[in-house]
């Protein structure tokens, strides 16, 4: 009897001494503990990091971490990784671009919006497809049209096809030599003149590797204008 009574008294000094803690209490226990975690990754992930990433930007490429922007006069008129739309014979026309918009007269649809940056994009077209290769015909015989050119002179590729951003702010050397003749006219200078201005602003290859020369359409175009100021539209 001794024994037995001894034995239960242990036990019940033993369950005493361990915490009650009922469902509802391991509930808050978790809760708090996820809520502490959840705070320090946001702390660190959505605070700590992206201000050390834009601090370092803006002392390393604050160029670059601004969006490369070009100005002039102290306005920003473009950015150096985006193309823009010219039409008009005074300007160096860049590469076409396959971009859309949406459709104000029809919600939900779309429509064609030349260098869109909000709706980077090709159209997916394959070099089999009847659409492009109509597109393409139909942008040879403008290009030849509006540059002067006969029909036996070959247009560059990226004179008549969309690159597969629709953003691309280069044409190719061969692309900007075909239009000097057109631009010159338009703004009255010497064909010589506009082409020390194509060489001024083609730019190498890549590590001069990488890619071909190519001329930054917007920033020859700003060239021409200093040079010889034009009333003309985009």
């Amino acid at each position: 009897m001794t024994s037995s009574s001894s034995l239960r008294a242990t036990a019940q000094a033993a369950r005493s001494a361990i915490p009650s803690e009922g469902p509802a209490a391991s509930l808050w226990q978790l809760v708090g503990s996820s809520a502490r975690a959840a705070l320090l990754v946001m702390l660190i992930a959505g605070v700590a990091y992206p201000l050390l990433t834009t601090g370092v930007a803006q002392i390393l490429f604050p160029h670059a971490a601004n969006g490369s922007l070009i100005e002039r006069d102290g306005q920003a008129v473009g950015s150096a990784l985006i193309g823009q739309q010219f039409v008009s014979d005074a300007y160096f026309q860049g590469r076409p671009s396959a971009t859309l918009g949406a459709d104000p007269a029809q919600p939900g649809a779309s429509v064609p919006a030349p260098y869109n940056a909000g709706a980077s994009g090709a159209s997916n077209q394959g070099t089999t497809h009847q659409g492009l290769a109509e597109v393409v015909a139909q942008r040879v015989d403008q290009y030849r049209a509006v540059n002067g050119l006969a029909a036996q002179v070959a247009v560059p590729v990226d004179a008549v096809t969309a690159s597969a951003s629709g953003l691309d702010p280069h044409i190719s050397l061969a692309n900007a030599q075909l239009q000097v003749a057109r631009v010159a006219k338009a703004r009255g200078l010497t064909p010589d003149q506009v082409q020390q201005l194509v060489q001024d602003h083609t730019q190498p290859r890549t590590l001069f590797l990488l890619g071909e020369p190519r001329v930054h359409v917007l920033q020859l175009n700003l060239a021409l204008d200093a040079a010889a100021p034009t009333t003309a539209k985009e």
